[in-house]
């Protein structure tokens, strides 16, 4: 494991229409953080949680750094990126550029956040990681200058029970599945495991939030009767939630009106168009 990765700070969830997006995820019963605009035009919501969290993001500008997520965006929402947690980007960059994978420098930015106290800016510093080298989506390291302002104890609580990130669940083709692993391997310098060339559960231990690999045919067998999306693989395709009591979620989606299907671990499922273009898994923590 790398020294300057600690695992998945949030991931990101490309919309088009972030009003849209909201008044969905809304209704999925968690609770969203105030419209934030970010200094390169950029515009999000946040669900908090106590270690992590997921951002739903909307790029009304055109601007380098977003570029990607507009690019993105022409096949229809998803799952975009995998922020990941690090206590020193340049550092991260440093490690990353020894190892011969490629990495943009860092580089600051920040968003005003209205606070009864008055507005405060949250600060930033991300390395990008060239999206040739994680198939699946755009990876970059997080850190953070400002958590206080960021991990706010009003936005911590979801009428569903979620407490926080569960897992992150890759889609690729037969063909690229070797490809795939191989490439997370080397991001976090640590071997996935799984079980023959093309098992049906390899797995990434990220430090948290394990990022676990599927062809199609394991996907079907994994996800029974939930379609994971349009897009051509490799995308992320599933994200999956702790929560404190699944019989407690189950009643906040059935008084919402919202379908879902409950699995056979106990876990409750969730894929339509309020999920936006990814697969959503409800799991009751370990007593």
């Amino acid at each position: 494991m790398r020294r300057h990765l600690q695992g998945i700070d949030h991931v990101v969830i490309a919309v088009a229409n972030l009003d849209q997006a909201e008044a969905d995820f809304r209704r999925l019963g968690f609770t969203l953080t105030p419209r934030g605009r970010h200094t390169m035009g950029s515009e999000n919501h946040c669900v908090m949680f106590p270690d992590d969290y997921y951002e739903l993001l909307a790029v009304p500008a055109d601007h380098p750094l977003t570029r990607y997520y507009s690019d993105f965006l022409g096949a229809g929402d998803g799952l975009a990126a995998l922020a990941l947690k690090t206590d020193d980007a340049a550092g991260f960059h440093a490690e990353l550029q020894s190892s011969g994978i490629g990495v943009d420098a860092p580089v600051d930015f920040s968003r005003p956040v209205a606070l009864p106290e008055g507005e405060r800016d949250a600060a930033f510093r991300i390395a990008q990681v060239d999206i040739a080298e994680t198939p699946g989506g755009r990876t970059f390291a997080c850190q953070h200058f400002t958590r206080d302002v960021v991990w706010r104890s009003e936005y911590l609580a979801h009428a569903n029970g979620a407490i926080g990130l569960q897992g992150i669940s890759v889609l690729t083709s037969e063909m690229c599945f070797g490809e795939v692993r191989t490439a997370y391997d080397r991001l976090f310098d640590r071997a996935s495991e799984g079980r023959g060339e093309q098992g049906t559960s390899w797995r990434m231990a990220t430090g948290d939030t394990p990022i676990r690999m599927f062809t199609p045919a394991s996907f079907a067998d994994e996800y029974c009767g939930l379609e994971a999306g349009k897009r051509v693989p490799p995308f992320f395709a599933a994200l999956h939630f702790r929560v404190r009591s699944v019989e407690y979620t189950r009643r906040v989606l059935d008084l919402a009106g919202m379908e879902f299907i409950l699995r056979p671990d106990g876990s409750l499922a969730v894929a339509s168009a309020l999920t936006h273009g990814l697969v959503i898994i409800f799991t009751e923590l370990p007593a």
